[in-house]
């Protein structure tokens, strides 16, 4: 059996007969003997897709919040309800209220609903994610990440108050990165700092070893056709081998790295299993 595994136990889209989907993400890490939750999905199917995989929620050793938005931590009552007090990652900033401008001018709350906020103070030790930190032998954290491009940006109009006054950087954004032998597996949240500052950073942090795989939402939804032009240069320039983009990445966009990338890209719907082989302990990262 390969040493890491990744399950994907929620995402829009459904992959196997029995199991369900909603607008969020989580995925369940299996790395040596380590057992990671990252994300939560929003909270109605997290616990009926896990049993039906076969996940054990309760065996998780830690709980990765990529950030702070329902839809990514709306699962964590019935995750901390099966796990013994596991640590949670997360930066200060996930727990912050958000709010949404929708296209019609309507504001909407999505920030991390309250029984989230309630379980983690009751049943979890959270440990706070402000910079690169590894979570076991070989699995890292970005902590925030640096947006040094011009082309990216949030992805959407996101907001700290609901008269939409203060605009929202999403600075607790994070990705989680683990080293293969084939070259570093990077999972995504929503990558609201941008998919290629978030590549490029790992980059930075890892001697530039090569990106194998890159997994996750990609929030390219909502992207300029300038933003998917740079964004398929610079994936191409970094030699990235494997996408497998869901959730926020959007369908015109997921159709357009399957063009640009035929052969690497898949979709990953719930239900889907990626393999990898056999792990190598990365060199100590610096905190920055």
């Amino acid at each position: 059996m390969p040493d890491l595994t990744i399950t994907v136990l929620v995402e829009n889209t459904v992959g196997r007969p029995g199991l369900l989907g909603e607008h969020g993400l989580s995925l369940w890490i299996e790395l040596g003997a380590m057992r990671i939750l990252f994300d939560t999905g929003q909270g109605a199917v997290l616990k009926h897709n896990a049993e039906k995989l076969g996940v054990r929620l309760e065996s998780a050793d830690a709980i990765v919040l990529s950030h702070g938005h329902y839809d990514h931590t709306g699962g964590l009552p019935d995750a901390l309800r099966a796990a013994n007090h596991p640590r949670i990652y997360a930066h200060p900033a996930a727990f912050g209220a958000r709010f949404s401008r929708h296209l019609n001018g309507s504001v909407v709350e999505i920030g991390m609903p309250p029984p989230a906020r309630q379980a983690i103070e009751t049943k979890a030790q959270l440990i706070p994610v402000e910079r690169p930190t590894e979570i076991g032998e070989g699995l890292w954290l970005t902590g925030p990440i640096p947006r040094l491009n011009t082309f990216e940006n949030t992805g959407g109009a996101f907001y700290r108050d609901p008269n939409c006054e203060k605009t929202d950087e999403l600075p607790d954004d994070q990705a989680l990165f683990i080293e293969t032998p084939a070259g570093t597996v990077v999972i995504l949240g929503c990558a609201h700092s941008g998919v290629v500052n978030t590549l490029a950073y790992i980059q930075s942090l890892t001697a530039d070893r090569p990106i194998h795989t890159v997994m996750g939402g990609m929030h390219l939804i909502n992207a300029s056709p300038e933003r998917m032009a740079g964004t398929t240069r610079e994936l191409r320039s970094m030699g990235v081998q494997r996408l497998l983009p869901c959730h926020c990445t959007g369908f015109e966009a997921m159709a357009r790295l399957w063009d640009e990338f035929f052969g690497r890209c898949a979709a990953c719907p719930v239900g889907t299993v990626v393999k990898l082989p056999l792990w190598q302990p990365m060199p100590s990262i610096p905190h920055r």
